[in-house]
């Protein structure tokens, strides 16, 4: 007989096993299973509570409906009386299935009263897909190295999308714009963020800033807290920021707060005096009123970041760029930031987000990234999903998803135990993912790209095709044989997707040429030297390889390339354009390469002036984009 707590652990969506990308079998000991069980908030140290786990069954979580928006739900409950809760608020009753009425699209909530008691439904009424976008290109460039000096800020995006839109260009992508850790320059990450529901103050625009080829977040970090300060003391905020302050409500209060109180105590309120650890404690309740001031600081810095953000992607609309700003969700949030702070019911604790034992990582990976809890989720009728995508696509048009392969099923690594996979609610996902879309680009209909590389697990493909979200094409990954380097040619890129060379986790066009990349990796201790020279050799066949699908060698025919496939977007990158060699990120790295530093040569002015900008435009024009 299994153990009980591995009986509980697979019932609430913790595989039992799993191959890793080597093909190794890893199966899921009472160990993991106890450990994963306690980060979805299950306390099963030992089979006696297990068995009363199962035999309470999950009864108490409410039902999924996906159906589609204006249309009658159909929902297993007979003649049932029921009370119908819909998103406005506006709540009506009845009786039997079918005098349930007609529900536009949101996410409402149904109480059915059954023969086991009163059993609580999502509704989640959402489009049937997000129509696919006509063919269309567009630029990507990493926000913080925008300006000649000092951190890149919201203001510099200007330029580029004003010579953007006058040369066809669709959409300016970007690095994502979280909230981070303002109170300690050194945790500078995008996709580390403390809050993904707020935003990254830090790229306000203020004068000054150090120069060089790297930004320097440890000193304009700072100084450009201070100047935003002084400027918030020097002036009398509108009327549109008090209206603000009233529309965020307690939520931009409590975030205001945890900022206010990191001044204080540090970045992470793990480590705060205790009576602070939790938002709704009598200590804050009294710092509420202590910290007024600097509550009211820390709102006008939000107001003014979505401020920036608004106007920039009213910019590119009057530019006439069909999307606009094209934003980046992260994976996961920091697991004692400012998010988990104000929500921590919503997060998995315990354990955080990784990635299974690899070729490049035996013992996997630990991202160090607190999880969404799946149970949660469901208890919640996904408000927290909802909101974490709203909050990108009332700023842009467009949404790309870090590790959409999470949608299925996330990695999750305990502290003290090997981790394995939890099943998410996949379709459900995708249906908020299908609401919020409608909603986004300002009522227009927003775009959502998955990042959808690695190992995709089986049916995801065709959910993720089925719901209009678009795959990443990345051309040095686009292959029919890795071991003797085949890549695919351009008509064979699927449509349904954003091609372009690389991403900020790649090297470049010009890097990779070069084995920029594996030379870092060697100076920076990750491989050894005979590893090096081994994959030197092996990325001259993959450069030889490429190069056989293009007329010439330079940037012009990589962009002809990729213009000439199907995908329905292209992303041109900013460092392809300046045939820079470094890559923004390496992998696996933290002080032992400058990454999320690298600063764009010249600006967001030189780029948007640059000549080889309008040639990409007449090789995409030439291309119906």
């Amino acid at each position: 007989m299994s153990d009980a707590r591995l009986e509980l652990a697979y019932a609430r969506g913790i595989h039992a096993s799993y191959h890793d990308q080597m093909g190794v079998y890893h199966e899921t000991g009472v160990e993991t299973a106890v450990a994963l069980l306690g980060a979805l908030g299950i306390s099963a140290q030992t089979e006696e509570e297990a068995r009363a786990h199962l035999a309470a069954g999950d009864a108490d979580l409410p039902w999924d409906i996906v159906f589609e928006a204006g249309t009658q739900p159909w929902v297993d409950i007979g003649g049932a009386s029921w009370r119908l809760t819909r998103e406005d608020g506006v709540e009506t009753e009845g009786q039997g299935v079918e005098s349930l009425p007609v529900l536009p699209l949101g996410i409402h909530r149904l109480v059915a009263d059954l023969p086991h008691g009163p059993q609580r439904m999502t509704l989640l009424a959402a489009p049937k897909t997000i129509p696919l976008p006509a063919r269309a290109w567009g630029m990507t460039v990493p926000l913080y190295a925008l300006s000649e000096t000092g951190i890149g800020a919201y203001d510099d995006l200007l330029p580029l999308i004003d010579a953007l839109g006058a040369r066809g260009g669709s959409f300016l992508g970007m690095n994502p714009v979280h909230a981070g850790f303002p109170t300690d320059p050194g945790l500078f990450s995008p996709y580390t963020p403390s809050h993904r529901r707020r935003l990254n103050v830090l790229h306000l625009q203020t004068a000054g800033g150090t120069d060089g080829p790297l930004v320097s977040y440890e000193t304009d970090g700072p100084e450009r807290r201070e100047m935003l300060r002084a400027e918030f003391k020097a002036s009398s905020p509108p009327k549109a920021f008090a209206d603000y302050v009233t529309a965020e409500g307690r939520s931009l209060e409590t975030f205001a707060l945890h900022q206010a109180l990191s001044e204080r105590y540090g970045p992470f309120w793990s480590g705060w005096p205790e009576v602070y650890q939790h938002p709704d404690s009598p200590a804050c309740a009294a710092a509420r009123a202590e910290l007024r001031e600097e509550i009211a600081f820390h709102s006008w810095l939000q107001w003014r970041a979505e401020t920036a953000l608004t106007e920039a992607q009213k910019a590119a609309k009057a530019a006439g760029m069909r999307h606009g700003l094209y934003v980046d969700l992260a994976v996961g949030t920091h697991p004692h930031g400012a998010e988990t702070w104000e929500d921590r019911e919503s997060f998995a604790f315990g354990a955080a987000l990784g990635a299974p034992p690899d070729a490049f990582s035996a013992e996997g990976q630990n991202w160090g990234l607190a999880p969404f809890n799946p149970i949660a989720l469901r208890d919640k009728a996904y408000a927290p999903l909802a909101e974490t995508f709203a909050r990108q696509l009332r700023v842009s048009g467009m949404l790309r998803i870090d590790h959409i392969l999470g949608f299925e099923r996330t990695f999750w690594v305990p502290q003290d135990a090997p981790g394995t996979y939890v099943t998410m609610p996949r379709d459900s996902m995708l249906a908020v993912a299908r609401i919020e879309a409608a909603r986004g680009n300002g009522g227009e209909g927003g775009i959502i790209i998955g990042e959808d590389l690695g190992n995709i697990p089986d049916g995801l493909s065709g959910a993720l095709a089925g719901s209009g979200v678009l795959g990443c094409r990345v051309a040095m990954f686009e292959r029919w044989n890795w071991d003797d380097p085949e890549f695919k040619p351009a008509e064979a890129y699927d449509a349904a997707a954003i091609a372009s060379f690389s991403t900020h986790d790649l090297p470049t066009w010009q890097g990779w040429r070069q084995g920029a990349d594996i030379a870092a990796r060697l100076q920076a201790g990750g491989i050894a030297p005979d590893q090096a020279a081994q994959e030197q050799v092996h990325r001259r066949r993959e450069t030889t390889a490429f190069d056989r699908l293009l007329p010439a060698t330079d940037q012009d025919a990589l962009h002809m390339f990729l213009a000439r496939t199907p995908s329905r977007l292209v992303a041109v990158q900013a460092e392809v354009i300046l045939d820079m060699v470094e890559q923004q990120n390496l992998p696996g790295t933290t002080s032992e390469y400058p990454n999320w530093r690298l600063r764009l040569p010249g600006g967001a002015r030189a780029l948007a002036r640059h000549e080889k900008l309008e040639r990409v435009a007449e090789i995409m024009r030439k291309n119906d984009r």
